[in-house]
Formats: structure tokens, sequence, C-alpha cells
């Protein structure tokens, strides 16, 4: 019988859907285990086999765990909404909404091919009405609380307006926007837009006035990962810098909580740095700048104020307030140019592009609040309006950035050291040293800042403060294919949509552009108000919207009554297993985080954290191909020939080469120019090129998981998947090794077939040697996978075959924990053959092999023989017996007494359990 795996694979995926084998509901009898797979934004040119990596280690795990007797939930669904496919239906005038379909059509049939063990009746997308009311119920929920400093987390807007009615807000401790004290009577005595403004300092979810990367040409607010070099990646349309009115999510009063919940995960050291970084959490001083003839201050965070004494000039953000009342009217000119110039970057290239110096002199001059000196106030994009202040004292002799922007502009590079009065003389212009004052004298750097904030303190010049460098999402986008906001205005101010009238649909518009008065395209919608005519937000959410909670409604995909029934969270918790890419680092884990964390403040959620152990997958890089064209000719010439000729390298498609070796007649059609193409060839063949590069369309080398999975099966897909290296390195897609893979998995097969080609196994006990081979790959393989080591796992089967087919065995005892084994790799071929053995209904349900160690314990040593100290044989010998014992053994094998040739050996040389050596 052949391994017909065309055939096979076809069966056990029908077989998987019309039995739903792996659809799974809450069993308090079983112990839970929750693998997700980070949730995938389906495009129109389908999966190429980089996407299906980081899904088949996951398919491995989940049915891992589920032999091991865990009631597994693996879901799949489909992040919508987003930018990409509205720029398709601004472009061919289609909805949105249809090539999102045809678009997750493709993506399906895709990961059906491959096998994967997902409850497909958990699926779900996020454009459905169904699942983003539950998005809208979440930010409704934000619009109705704020976070208290005195019980550290979210808390509703009705205890905080009861606390005004009684108190006012004076001993309220909130993480909330700039508010006046007022008392309860002035709170009482406010209109209600007056209250709800205030009321607006305070939500979760709030409007301000921020700073964006606005889009013209796109019409919307873009993320900082959706620019790049002051253009929108999609189109390269110019980015600009612009204030505008947008929702907010007060992401920053969770940065503390989000920093200390990093130390409870099972992440890797190197994703938890760049979360620390990217909350970045700093003790220092808030500290007052005066200005020079001028009553006003500036205000600055440092977490450096032992160093203060260098500071040489200052620096604000092109977007501070302070920039139009420190400007001197001299200046309005070059500092407005200045700000034309700037207003393209995004924040992100702002804070990584450290070489990028730039700036302009304001006029104007501040006094170090220490030393009494003048120093000159400047504006530049290094310094960003919403971190800190958005003002900065630059100390250039102990900052990397500040010394840049001093070298370039010609400005005193001060260095701080300790001891000695301070005065504008102190300053030693030969030595560039600066002494410090006598309050600093003889500390390290550690106790001078500690000493230094209490001296600013002591001075009243400010106070001691942490900060955070994680700042508040911006959650508007002028865009058409989001989330619709659940809020109305009523007098200017927002209002939630009541609960039960939840999902407020996307409505209908006839283009997906701005309105002439630029409006983002909701503007378009007809009747787009309440019933008592109070219109609807315009803008939509951004797209982790919908990402932000998706792997809690996987838990409870069809309740209509909430986003997830306690009964089902209690279950399912947390995810016990994420896997994903590490370019979601800053962006989704960050959000998710957050929302979690919030869900539990309010009493929604279980776990405080959503992730429990996150695992980044590699990226699959391309194996590019190439030609050589010899120059003015159509003539190509073989890669060992190519030194011979002058020619210009032209990339191929990959899927025309098999092994380097170019098909000839599927080059001369793949375009027309080489279509009358003419070949040097080496050896009858034509050599290809190669190199590794990131799989693009434009460098010829995507490969489509279709095309692998027609020509050698699934099963081969998964396992050269995880054959490749490592899973948590890069490594590249080089079809020359597939070919191994897939004759493993025939020669696998093999040991099932009696001598007649029948699948029969035999039922005779196996022996100790095949138990030994048997449950050493149990030992490796549950380790590898536990470790998500796949790669060994793949080697470890290959040699296990190798040496069950030396072994000849085809004993049941051996084949059928065997074939359990290799399930969660290989689930189509051991689905077969299992169902040859007699076994129903699915191997899935199977119990994971036990390792029994005695096994392994050896019995026996194989010396390696030598004459005259060249190997010529093994003699297997029992384990513990004595030398002399050893020794007649040896003097008695046959072998010995045909390479002695009648002599007796002058010496007998034995090591015990390592070798013997007989000298002639």
């Amino acid at each position: 019988m052949d391994y017909n795996f065309v055939e096979i694979e076809k069966k056990w995926q029908r077989f998987w859907s019309e039995h739903k084998t792996f659809h799974v509901e809450v069993d308090s009898s079983r112990p839970k285990f929750y693998v997700l797979d980070m949730f995938p934004y389906p495009s129109g040119a389908g999966l190429h086999v980089g996407h299906p990596l980081g899904y088949i280690a996951s398919d491995i795990y989940s049915r891992y765990k589920r032999l091991c007797g865990y009631n597994v939930l693996h879901p799949m669904g489909y992040d919508a909404f987003g930018l990409p496919a509205e720029q398709y239906a601004i472009q061919t005038g289609q909805h949105p909404a249809l090539t999102t379909d045809i678009n997750i059509r493709r993506y399906r049939e895709q990961l059906d091919k491959i096998g994967f063990s997902y409850d497909w009746d958990r699926e779900f997308r996020t454009c459905e009405p169904d699942y983003y009311k539950w998005t809208q119920w979440a930010f409704i929920q934000m619009f109705e609380h704020w976070y208290s400093q005195s019980t550290q987390k979210a808390e509703p807007i009705s205890a905080l307006v009861a606390e005004f009615e009684r108190n006012g807000n004076a001993a309220v401790n909130a993480v909330c926007s700039d508010v006046a004290t007022f008392s309860s009577t002035e709170w009482k005595s406010m209109t209600e837009k007056q209250q709800q403004e205030i009321l607006l300092a305070y939500r979760l979810a709030y409007l301000a006035d921020i700073m964006v990367n606005w889009c013209p040409l796109l019409g919307t607010v873009l993320a900082n990962d959706e620019v790049k070099e002051g253009v929108s990646v999609r189109g390269g349309h110019p980015v600009e810098q612009r204030k505008m009115r947008q929702w907010c999510l007060r992401i920053s009063a969770y940065a503390p909580r989000l920093l200390d919940g990093l130390d409870t995960l099972d992440w890797s050291d190197s994703l938890k740095e760049i979360q620390r970084y990217w909350i970045g959490r700093s003790e220092g001083a808030e500290v007052n700048f005066a200005l020079k003839n001028s009553e006003e201050k500036i205000e600055v965070f440092t977490t450096r104020p032992d160093t203060m004494f260098g500071v040489t000039f200052m620096v604000v953000a092109p977007e501070s307030e302070l920039l139009p009342s420190l400007t001197h009217p001299d200046y309005q000119a070059p500092v407005e140019a200045y700000l034309e110039v700037v207003k393209n970057r995004s924040e992100r290239e702002r804070m990584t592009e450290v070489k990028k110096v730039s700036g302009q002199f304001l006029g104007t001059y501040a006094i170090n609040p220490f030393s009494g000196v003048e120093v000159p106030i400047y504006v530049s994009d290094y310094v960003l309006a919403g971190y800190g202040t958005g003002a900065i004292m630059a100390v250039p002799a102990h900052d990397s950035r500040d010394y840049a922007f001093a070298k370039h502009f010609n400005l005193p590079i001060i260095e701080v050291v300790s001891g000695g009065d301070i005065s504008q003389e102190s300053y030693d212009a030969k030595s560039g040293k600066l002494v410090n004052s006598d309050f600093l004298n003889g500390l390290d750097v550690k106790d001078a800042v500690k000493r230094a904030i209490a001296e600013v303190e002591n001075r009243k010049l400010g106070n001691r403060k942490v900060n955070f460098r994680l700042r508040d999402a911006t959650f508007s986008r002028q865009r058409y294919w989001g989330e619709p906001f659940p809020i109305y205005y009523k007098d200017e101010m927002p209002y939630p949509v009541a609960l039960d009238k939840l999902p407020l649909m996307l409505p209908e518009v006839d283009a997906y552009l701005p309105t002439e008065k630029g409006e983002p395209p909701l503007g378009h919608a007809k009747n787009w108000h309440t019933e008592e005519g109070y219109p609807y937000e315009m803008s939509t959410m951004p797209g982790f919207a919908g990402s932000s909670a998706y792997y809690l409604r996987y838990m409870d995909p069809r309740n209509s009554k909430g986003l997830v029934s306690k009964q089902a969270n209690e279950y399912w918790q947390d995810v016990d297993l994420y896997i994903g890419g590490t370019e979601h680092a800053t962006g989704h884990l960050v959000y998710s985080r957050f929302w979690n964390k919030f869900l539990f403040d309010i009493g929604e959620v279980s776990k405080d954290e959503p992730f429990r152990k996150l695992v980044n997958q590699g990226m699959i890089q391309g194996r590019s191909n190439f030609v050589y064209r010899v120059k003015d000719t159509n003539t190509f010439v073989s890669l060992g020939l190519k030194n011979q000729y002058d020619t210009t390298e032209i990339h191929v498609d990959v899927n025309i080469v098999n092994n380097d070796q170019l098909d000839l007649a599927k080059f001369r059609a793949w375009r027309p120019e080489f279509a009358t193409a003419e070949f040097i060839l080496e050896d009858g063949k034509y050599v290809c090129g190669w190199a590794v590069e990131k799989m693009s369309k434009s460098m010829y080398n995507v490969v489509n998981p279709d095309d692998v999975v027609e020509r050698y099966g699934a099963d081969t897909l998964r396992m050269y998947e995880m054959f490749l290296g490592p899973l948590e390195q890069s490594k590249p897609w080089d079809t020359n090794g597939i070919d191994g893979v897939s004759k493993f998995l025939r020669k696998f097969w093999k040991l099932f077939l009696s001598k007649g080609g029948d699948i029969q196994l035999s039922n005779e006990k196996a022996t100790p040697a095949e138990l030994k081979v048997l449950h050493k790959t149990i030992k490796k393989v549950r380790e590898d996978i536990e470790n998500f080591s796949f790669n060994t796992s793949v080697s470890t089967f290959m040699i296990c075959v190798n040496e069950l087919g030396d072994l000849k065995c085809n004993k049941r005892e051996i084949l059928e924990p065997l074939t359990v084994l290799l399930s969660p790799f290989a689930p189509h071929i051991t689905e077969e053959l299992w169902a040859h053995m007699g076994k129903k209904p699915s191997i899935a349900d199977a119990s994971y092999p036990v390792f029994n160690s005695t096994y392994l314990v050896e019995s026996s040593y194989e010396y390696p023989v030598s004459i005259n100290g060249k190997m010529r044989f093994k003699k297997e010998l029992p384990l513990g017996i004595s030398v002399a014992e050893i020794e007649a053994a040896i003097l008695a094998d046959e072998n010995t007494q045909k390479y002695l040739e009648g002599k007796q050996p002058k010496k007998v040389i034995i090591v015990p359990n390592k070798i013997i050596n007989l000298v002639v």
C-alpha cells in the first residue's frame, strides 16, 4: 500500500471538520490549557510559507497537551478592520467588507490544508457587529471609569461625582489631566457642560487636543509604526505633526502595574526589556527654571539634578505650549520656519534618529536655579512634548544627545565635578570643568542624586517625581473601516450610547474619503445621529481596538450577554501559551495587558495578566535565486561559468527552480522577453545562484504553502518548517532539504508494511533494543516539545525510524506509541495508520506515551577491539565482568583469531567500558 498523502490528508481534514474533533467546552473534570496564535490580519496575497511557522508550533503544542490529558482551547479568528482594506476600497470602489471576506476565505482555505487543530466553532472576525459590540462596550466602561491613586485601580465615575458633590476634588488622588481645585458648592453651581468637561479630564477614555501623525492624502491619523521617514508606510504619502482633538485611553495610569507585572510573566528577557524601556520608569525631580526678565518659569523633569551645575542650554519640544511665550519677537520667523521643517517627522523617528541634529534658538534665556548662570533656550525635535514636561535642561557633558546638539551649535560643554563653592566664575574654561557646590562634595552618583533632590525641595525649586515614558494611547482614526465609537454629542460634550443599544453598527457610505468639509468618511453617512438628533462620533477606533481583548472573547464567543461569562473566564482564566512575532512588543502586547488589567479592576476577568507564557517565533526568510544574462544578449549562463562572461544578475521566480536547478521551459514561459532565451549549461543543467533575503514579491522568492502541500503534503510542510531551525530564530526557506523530510515520512510508513505490501503489524514481544530506541525517543521528544526545540524533535524522529528500520521492527508494541508520539507533528499520516491499527475515533484522543527509564539502563557495552592500535571489529560484552573474563572472551572470539593468524599477543590492554587493544 503506497503512502498517498493527497487522499490521506483530504480524508482526515474532512473527518476532523465533520466530527468536530477539536471542539471544546468548559470541563471542570479536566485541567485546561489555552494555546493562542497572534491575531492574523488577512491580506489579499494570502499566506506564504513564513506565516504558518508559529501556527505549526502552536498546533504541535496544542495536540501534545491534549494527548497529555488537558482540555485544550486552541482558537483562530481574524483581525478584520484596518487601513489596507479601506485603501483597496478607495482604489477599486469595492466595499471593504467584500474584500475582507474574500481574503479571509482564502486564509481559511490555506489554513485548512495544513491541518490545524483549531476549534473553528469559536472563529470570529473583528468586523462582525456581534464582536465589536463588546469592543464598544469596553470603551464605554473606560469612559465611565477613572483611575484612583489611592486604590491603585479603576473606579466608577459615579463614585467620583458623589465625592465632588460631598467634598469637591481637593482630596481626590487621581491620574487625570490638569484640573483646578473646586469645592462641593462650586461643583453644584456648575452647568452640565462644565461638569462634563471636568469629568472628561478624569475619564480613562477621554477627548484631548494632542499632536498626531496626520496624513492629508489618506485623510487620517496614523500610528507611529505606520509612518517611516516622514511618509506613510502604505502609499508613501507625506505625514505631518498636527494638533487635533482625539479620543485617548489613559494607559499611562497603568504604567507602574504594567512594569511590575512583567516580573510575573514567563516571557523572554529581551522582550521584557523592550517593554520596560517603552514604559520607561525614571525617578528624579521636577525643577523650575526662572526666565530672564520675566515672572514665568520653565518646569523640567530630570533624573540627574546633581548635574544641574553643568546645564549650558535648555530645549523645548516643537509642540510645547510654552513655545509662543518663550520665543522672542526677533526670532519668530526662523522659529516658524523650523517648525515647518520638522512637522513631518514622527515621534518614533525623533526618538530613534539620534544622529540627526536640528534646532533653533528662541532668543530668550533661563536662569540656572543652582548656579544663577544664564542659559539660552532652543527648540528641537529631539525633545518630545509627551515625555516629562516637554522641556529639558541640557547637560552636554553627561548626555549624548545634548552633547551632539552642543557640538552642532557650538555651545559650552561643562563636566561637573565635586567640591568648592559655586558661582559663575567657578567654571574653568581651560579644563572644561565646573566645580559643584559643597552639598554634593565627595558623593557617588546615587547619593548625589538623592542629595540634589532634597536640595531642590529644601529651596522650594520643585519636587521629587517618578516619571514614565509610556504615554496615553491615541484612539481615534479618521477612517471608515473600523469600529464606530458608541458616542454621541450633546452641547458639544460626549455621552455614551445606552448599553442596550449596542452594537452601534457601521453605516453605509457612498465614499470612503473625507467629506468636502474635511470630516472623516462617516460624515458621508445618512442619519448618523441618535433618535433625538444628537450626532454620533465620526471617527472610528484604531486597529488595535479589536485585538486588545480578543483572547477573552474566544473563551465564550457566542455569549450575547457579556464579553465572557464568569463560568467560562474562571475556567479558561488566561492564555497559557501565546505565540507571535516580536513586532508587537510595544503595541498589541502593551495595549492588551492594559485592557486586561482594566477589566480585572472592574471584576470582568479573573486574572490581572492575559498571557502567562509568550514565545516569539523567528522569521522564515526567502531564499532567492538568480540567473545570469550575458550583457546585450538573451543568453543566460550557468553559475559555475558566469565568471567567463560579462553578466547581469537577475532575480528569478523560485517556483521554477528546483534544488537551484532552473526549469528551462518554465523560465521561457515565465515572462515574454525570455521566450527566446538561450542557455549556456554546465554538465547539462542550468545552476542558479542564491542568497538569503526577506521574502517578498519583488524578489520573486515568495513560496506559497499550497504549492508545497500539493507537491509534498501538509505533514511534510509542517515537519520541514520545524526542521529548518530553532523556533525563535530567523532562518531561510530552502527547498533543498525538503526531500529529506518527505523521505522520512515514507520510511515511517514502510515500517507498518508487511512483506506483501499491506499495513500489518506484528504482535510479537519487542526486544530490549527496540524498546530502548522507542523510549529514548519518547524522552527526547517530550523534552524538546516542552522546550520548543521542535527542530531537534524532527531529527530524533529520523534517527528513531532509521534505527527501527535497521532492526526490521514491525511490532505493534513499538509502532503504536511511536505513532502517537509523531501525531502532533504529522497528524494526517498518523491518523491513517492509527485507523489501520483498528483504533477509533481519532489519534487526537489517544494518551501520550509514558517514558520508562528502565529500558535505557545498559546491561552490556560494545567494545572497539584494536589490533596493534588499529580498530578491527566490535565486541559486545556484559557490564560488570572482570578484566580476566573480558580477556578470555576476546581471545576466544573468531575475529580475534582471524587477525592474530595463529600468533599469541604480546600484550592485552583492557580499559573497562572503553577499549580493548591487542599488541602482537
